[in-house]
């Protein structure tokens, strides 16, 4: 288990930063379709388990924003996330699979950008690099 865990490790600590915004993205939307199933299951304990992991990472993205960077867009994303870890909270309480449904979204939309960052081997989307937006590493 030990030989796993440091391969998992070396692997994330040499992605390029996009890659890394891209797999948190990937973990809130699977933590989230997961909610999705338990509500739709009638277990509201692990519903709101899966939720309340799909809220860390958020709250990660929020914390790692970079507003000396790029102070706009930086500052746009925080009122994105802000608004998802709220409509997430909703989304809890009101048993709400169509809320679940819009953070999903939402977070795909963020992640495709990212993911294009990626593959065009840059570190932030195109949009962000302009701004001067960066995550801190």
């Amino acid at each position: 288990m030990e030989a796993q865990e440091t391969y998992v490790d070396n692997d994330v600590s040499t992605q390029e930063r996009a890659k890394l915004v891209a797999m948190l993205y990937d973990g809130a939307i699977k933590f989230l379709r997961t909610a999705k199933q338990k509500l739709q299951e009638g277990d509201y304990a692990l519903k709101g388990v899966y939720i309340g992991k799909a809220q860390d990472i958020v709250a990660e993205l929020n914390n790692c924003l970079n507003v000396q960077a790029g102070p706009q867009i930086a500052n746009d994303l925080r009122a994105l996330y802000n608004f998802l870890y709220g409509h997430l909270t909703q989304a809890n309480i009101e048993r709400s699979p169509e809320m679940i449904d819009e953070s999903i979204k939402v977070l795909a939309e963020l992640r495709q950008a990212w993911e294009q960052a990626a593959a065009n081997g840059g570190d932030q989307p195109d949009s962000a690099r302009q701004t001067g937006f960066s995550y801190q590493a």
